[in-house]
């Protein structure tokens, strides 16, 4: 994590230092730091879920990545008012400047602050033999535990699904923006941004904060439940979204769309904010139960490996999704009914996975306990020997 802060921070500071105004001489220069600053963050998630696996005590893992969600969402948000007040201004390079500093402070503070947890410290199986300080966990993988662990059915449905879903979570804005700003509902860019922080985002954060603590109360017993609230997630999810572009919103003219209390008086227009709220509220569940899932099915030694395979999977998903949109649209003149329903069909796979995962998850998860007990005896002979 510190290594991942120094590098990311250090390109945006490089950022800030762009000389403008040279054409493509800037354009490339832009371009090799920010790659390099994705490079370093895309490292970022699997050190978390690394991490979070041996901190986070098993029955608060939703909860903890509820609040990572809140985190992240409520930072992006601001992050978006500062920047476009500063670049308004023609402080842009200020921004940059104090995102690398930032980022560059919180690696430091990890450093001498965070305590590195003991590899396995929260498997249930090794919690004892882990408690004695002169017992390290330091398990390796290797082909053959990849081939039955890491490319169990459960991991590849998650592998698999995380493209689907994240074609479609990647293409929300690109959907719900055009459809509501341009003509002919023409509803302003102020209103829009003032309807995504009401709805969107409350919904968002009361799913992560409030769902997310129902997750774990529920999972405690049997947490294959947690595979139940992903699929009542992506499904309620991309349903109610789905809505949205079904409602009879009315003909704006470019005035009215301005008109933010004439807009509010409307009753379609609160019907159209509590099913994006709901969509919101539940997709949240997908969010904080799906890495728990997927801790629960690896070896603490593989946490971080399989982050990051799942990790690039969503990532192509997640930037094909408007590339899709963007061909649909134009192909079918901009029908956008027709678009989300062509969406939905891209998602339904990755909801089936998730119910046939539901016969392999226990099989998948007991072998991580068999095999996580195995070398808790293995650590109890090597105490023993020691002394």
């Amino acid at each position: 994590m510190v290594i991942i802060s120094i590098f990311r921070g250090f390109c945006m500071k490089m950022v800030g230092v762009a000389i403008d105004g040279r054409g493509i001489e800037t354009w490339t220069y832009f371009l090799i730091f920010t790659g390099i600053f994705a490079f370093f963050a895309g490292g970022s998630w699997p050190a978390i879920i690394s991490l979070s696996n041996d901190i986070v005590p098993h029955p608060q893992r939703s909860q903890f990545f509820g609040l990572l969600g809140i985190m992240m969402s409520l930072f992006t948000q601001f992050g978006f008012l500062v920047a476009s007040f500063l670049v308004q201004y023609e402080f842009w390079r200020s921004f940059f400047w104090g995102v690398g500093i930032s980022i560059l402070v919180a690696g430091i503070i990890f450093l001498f602050q965070i305590e590195e947890p003991k590899r396995g410290a929260q498997q249930q199986e090794l919690n004892e033999i882990l408690n004695d300080d002169s017992i390290k966990y330091d398990f390796q993988i290797d082909r053959k535990i990849m081939k039955k662990t890491m490319l169990s059915r459960t991991n590849v449905v998650a592998l698999i699904e995380g493209i689907s879903t994240n074609l479609f979570l990647g293409s929300l804005d690109l959907l719900i923006l055009p459809y509501i700003q341009t003509p002919p509902h023409n509803i302003s860019p102020f209103f829009t941004g003032l309807f995504l922080v009401i709805f969107g985002l409350t919904g968002g954060l009361i799913g992560q904060l409030f769902l997310a603590k129902l997750s774990d109360k529920l999972a405690m017993k049997k947490s294959i439940r947690r595979i139940y609230f992903v699929i009542f997630s992506l499904s309620l999810g991309i349903t109610t979204f789905s809505y949205l572009f079904f409602l009879d919103l009315p003909h704006f003219t470019v005035e009215q769309g301005k008109d933010i209390p004439y807009i509010l008086s409307l009753p379609i227009i609160w019907i159209m904010g509590l099913l994006y709220f709901t969509s919101n509220s539940i997709s949240s569940l997908y969010l904080v139960n799906q890495a728990p899932v997927l801790q629960e099915i690896n070896l603490p030694e593989a946490q971080g490996k399989i982050a990051s395979w799942n990790q690039l999977l969503e990532s192509i998903g997640y930037g094909t999704g408007p590339l899709l949109v963007g061909i649909l649209l134009s192909i079918s003149g901009r029908n956008y009914q027709l678009v989300i329903l062509i969406i939905i069909i891209f998602v339904i796979p990755g909801i089936v996975l998730w119910f046939l995962s539901l016969k392999w998850y226990p099989k998948d998860r007991d072998i991580i306990k068999s095999m996580l007990k195995e070398r808790a005896e293995i650590l109890k002979s090597q105490k023993n020997l020691k002394n």
